[in-house]
């Protein structure tokens, strides 16, 4: 029992979180990106769906630059929620995605080096904004370095049990949904060569990395917010994905005439993306309707 002696503490009239307490660091990392994905990302999706191709590198079709607009577009107003959150849990299952962006964005525009504007030439926009790409990349990749590794140093208590857990029949499809993501980011990645020819519409090597990065922090986030089995920690996620799925539906509708609709992986991307749409917008609304939902009310704050 404390004694009347002692100074109070900041989060006295607070219960402490489980966990590790969210740190500033980690906030300030997602505000930073949603802010530079709203700029950046809004620029190559509004550009795209015109038709026209912009980015830091030569595309053969602005339908590629679209989605990678789309992806930074659509997760920036969860990235925003990021700060809002008290523990390190509520938000990894987006905050580690990011990272994997960040970080892998940067290692392919390094590793492809040759095909950036700034070093093969051109005009002066996109030579002036693959320099800034690189630059703001690599101190976003740094900082998402430190941050991560100051907050896994943070000491916390464990993690209680799931107040929301997630429906047992949702869980098979968000397991094939996580998976699917997964596995062809990770051979865009990987054999850029063989798997960009799964691509329905034409893409370079970095163009498929690029892809690859996306998609495979796609299924990381859908995986992670399964392994968190917790509708309430993933609230962040759950703001994304619906967002992302309309960012990404809208370039695909607006540069129709660039797919091959007729394939197969054509179909399965539409899929794949709808199924972001329906796991971000039922993630909501089972989500509004979990006791998760009210801890605030609960605690008056």
């Amino acid at each position: 029992m404390p004694n009347a002696t002692d100074p109070p503490r900041p989060d006295d009239g607070a219960p402490a979180p489980d966990g590790r307490h969210l740190t500033a660091g980690v906030a300030m990392l997602a505000t930073a990106v949603a802010v530079v994905s709203l700029l950046v990302g809004g620029l190559l999706w509004a550009v795209a769906l015109t038709g026209h191709v912009f980015g830091a590198w030569h595309s053969a079709e602005s339908l590629t630059q679209g989605l990678v607009g789309a992806a930074m577009l659509g997760t920036a107003p969860g990235l925003f929620t990021v700060g809002g959150a008290r523990a390190w849990h509520e938000v990894r299952s987006l905050v580690l995605p990011l990272a994997v962006v960040l970080c892998g964005l940067f290692t392919v525009s390094l590793l492809n080096a040759g095909s950036l504007y700034i070093a093969r030439g051109g005009p002066v926009v996109p030579v002036l904004f693959s320099l800034g790409w690189l630059f703001v990349l690599g101190l976003l990749c740094v900082f998402a370095l430190i941050t991560l590794t100051w907050q896994y140093l943070t000491p916390g208590r464990p993690v209680g049990p799931s107040a929301a857990p997630l429906p047992a029949w949702s869980k098979p499809a968000l397991a094939v949904l996580g998976s699917a993501w997964l596995g062809i980011g990770t051979g865009l990645l990987v054999r850029p060569g063989f798997w960009s020819g799964f691509v329905p519409w034409s893409v370079g090597r970095l163009d498929a990395q690029a892809l690859g990065v996306w998609a495979l922090a796609l299924g990381v986030g859908v995986l992670a917010a399964l392994a968190e089995d917790d509708l309430g920690r993933t609230g962040p996620a759950l703001t994304a994905l619906p967002g992302t799925g309309v960012a990404f539906a809208a370039v695909l509708a607006c540069r129709a005439s660039a797919v091959d609709w007729s394939s197969g992986p054509a179909l399965s991307l539409v899929a794949m993306v709808a199924g972001l749409l329906t796991a971000g917008l039922g993630g909501r609304v089972l989500l509004a309707r979990s006791p998760a939902a009210r801890p605030r009310e609960i605690s008056g704050t």
